[in-house]
């Protein structure tokens, strides 16, 4: 745990804003690297990977919700040396984590095609968009429970490891990717399927590193699935607070939907074209929106520390 109540608010923001940065650049960056690679492949394959991939923002919207959620509450238990709480908080978020996973994979792959042919008229685009989703859709579900716990080192004030881990995993899809996709050193190439397995496996590696040091160093909290029972009202300050933030990249992904359909009679051409510099703007904007999120959480945990620490003074004892 850390006392935000001392030393410099700028460093504290910059502190708590970071690891957020970096969760949503290395959501981003396992999309980054298949663009890269995929886009050897052509204009249709590039097109296919944008189309699914904006699939994407749906995933930011919900596990921002989780994120913010998760590491606010958390802070302010943290903050007030609510143990208990913390832990409820810590488990209830790991039970909607893993609830909602499951339901990303269902509607995923039984909706998956059905999205692609709203989006595109190129059934070459579509086979590819779901070539990818197929092998990329546990990844996106996966992504959960990464941030869940996450969020919840985040809120004790534990950052750096979580960011070690994401970066690992970032090395990992690198050297997978062009395995998987052209076949480098194996002669079998998958092709756009390759690029949605090299980042499955790449999320699996990152949430088993974070499962095992959550489970040999975090002391603070852990899972207690006796706390896996719907608590309404933890759950609906969780979402509360999550909300605003979700919603900013739901919109998101409903604009970029809209645009590839209004686009889709110029060919796989203008969607590729169109993908590919959107992503390069997103990637742009992830500082300002880590700084954003991570100013509320830094106030709220500061001014209930501060609280408790007048608390203590005025009342010797408590």
């Amino acid at each position: 745990m850390k006392d935000l109540t001392q030393g410099s608010i700028p460093k504290h923001l910059i502190t708590m804003a970071m690891p957020m940065m970096i969760g949503m650049f290395v959501q981003t960056l396992y999309f980054l690297v298949d663009l890269y690679f995929v886009g050897k492949l052509g204009a249709t394959a590039l097109a296919g990977l944008s189309l699914a991939g904006n699939a994407m923002f749906l995933i930011f919207a919900l596990t921002q919700i989780i994120n913010i959620g998760t590491a606010t509450l958390i802070s302010h238990a943290v903050g007030s040396k609510d143990q208990l709480n913390a832990n409820n908080i810590f488990n209830q978020s790991m039970m909607i984590s893993s609830v909602i996973g499951v339901v990303v994979c269902v509607i995923g792959y039984l909706g998956a095609k059905s999205y692609l042919n709203i989006v595109s008229q190129d059934p070459e685009t579509v086979a590819m968009g779901l070539d990818y989703l197929y092998w990329f859709i546990p990844c996106m579900a996966l992504q959960f429970i990464m941030v869940a716990i996450s969020a919840a080192l985040r809120g004790t004030g534990i950052v750096k490891p979580t960011m070690m881990i994401q970066m690992l995993s970032i090395l990992v899809n690198i050297i997978l990717s062009p395995i998987l996709i052209t076949g480098w050193g194996t002669g079998y190439a998958m092709g756009i399927a390759g690029a949605g397995l090299a980042s499955s496996i790449s999320v699996v590696f990152a949430v088993i590193l974070l499962v095992y040091y959550f489970k040999t160093s975090e002391k603070y909290i852990s899972v207690n699935f006796t706390l896996w029972r719907i608590d309404t009202t933890c759950l609906k300050k969780l979402f509360a607070i999550g909300l605003p933030a979700g919603g900013e990249f739901f919109l998101m992904f409903l604009y970029m939907a809209t645009i590839y359909w209004l686009i889709q009679r110029f060919g796989a051409d203008a969607q590729a074209g169109f993908g590919l510099g959107s992503r390069v703007m997103q990637a742009l904007f992830l500082p300002a929106m880590a700084i954003a999120f991570a100013a509320p959480l830094l106030q709220g945990k500061t001014l209930v520390q501060k609280t408790i620490s007048e608390l203590e003074k005025r009342l010797p004892g408590l």
